[in-house]
């Protein structure tokens, strides 16, 4: 693999585009948009286009990453990289507006059905794995790990403002204050699958499909609780505290890298995907070659902004899908 400038989270954060410059040498020879692509002195295409990517706000920091090194190698490619939910990007993705849609959950049966009627072929590819991580504001000290069967009691509404009180007996008879990702949120649709079990999220809690607001009311109540993808509590960590959840063997988990790849931080860690579209990858060089930059760098890539990296083998198995999809 070759090596890629480290970049922080905070810094990748700042836009939901990045307009860059830089080029990949994925392909010798190519043509985009009809025009022929110009060869470096060391004989490396350049390539020439647009590239539009959309989806998982939790997927973004890894995408943000990867676009933004793929555009030092390749200046005369535009990569914009939206963060509108893993539900709003597959809207997108429906309706041929992009390339590629970030996604933090497996496509649905109904998103994959439209995608067949808009003539649209697909690929998936697994980029990393993620803790969704539930956190509190750092002075929190009554919260030392919660229960499946808590965390449902804390979130699914039951038409009652909720106390800590209520949760478990001597904690604070303080009102909870909710943030959540929005209903767009591919880490909302997780997180209803395996604790709300598909019931009504507390009516009270703050929705957003950016992790930075729902970031900014935790860290801003103390008695706040909230949810969201584990690069974004490690990059808030001296202001918040990650809960450990007590697993099917009855262990109180913490999310980390470790536990994370293990599975044993469960049931809350999860695959992180992209979907491409079968003919971008075949009718235009500049988006075949960013899916191989993106399968080449996606680990260190996502580890340096707080993911968990795959095997090299998976990525070596994706790399020849790719390959076979040209």
């Amino acid at each position: 693999m070759k090596p890629v400038k480290v970049l922080t989270l905070s810094a990748l954060l700042g836009s939901a585009l990045v307009l860059g410059a830089c080029g990949n040498d994925a392909a010798d020879t190519g043509t985009e948009n009809g025009e022929n692509t110009e060869q470096t002195d060391a004989g490396d295409a350049q390539l020439q286009g647009e590239i539009s990517i959309d989806g998982s706000s939790t997927v973004y920091p890894i995408m943000e990453a990867v676009a933004e090194e793929f555009m030092l190698e390749q200046p005369d490619v535009k990569v914009t990289v939206g963060l509108s939910g893993t539900g709003g990007g597959f809207e997108k993705f429906i309706a041929g507006e992009t390339a590629m849609s970030n996604a933090s959950r497996p496509i649905k049966e109904e998103e994959a059905a439209a995608l067949k009627e808009a003539g649209i072929e697909y690929t998936e590819f697994q980029l990393a794995n993620d803790g969704l991580s539930v956190v509190v504001p750092k002075d929190n000290d009554w919260v030392d790990q919660l229960t499946v069967d808590e965390l449902k009691k804390i979130w699914l509404d039951n038409g009652t403002a909720k106390k800590w009180s209520d949760i478990r007996e001597g904690w604070p008879e303080e009102e909870i204050k909710f943030y959540s990702p929005g209903t767009d949120s591919g880490t909302f649709d997780y997180f209803d699958e395996v604790i709300l079990d598909g019931g009504q999220i507390d009516k009270a809690a703050t929705l957003s499909e950016d992790d930075n607001v729902l970031v900014q009311g935790v860290t801003g109540d103390e008695n706040a609780i909230g949810y969201f993808g584990y690069a974004y509590y490690l990059e808030n960590k001296d202001s918040l505290k990650a809960v450990p959840i007590v697993n099917e063997e009855g262990n109180a988990v913490e999310p980390n890298a470790e536990t994370i790849e293990s599975g044993e931080y469960a049931p809350l860690s999860r695959p992180l995907f992209t979907y491409v579209s079968n003919a971008a990858i075949k009718d235009d060089a500049a988006t075949a070659a960013y899916v191989q930059f993106t399968l080449e760098n996606a680990a260190t890539l996502a580890e340096d902004v707080g993911y968990v990296s795959l095997p090299e083998e998976k990525y070596d198995e994706q790399l020849s899908t790719l390959e076979g999809l040209k």
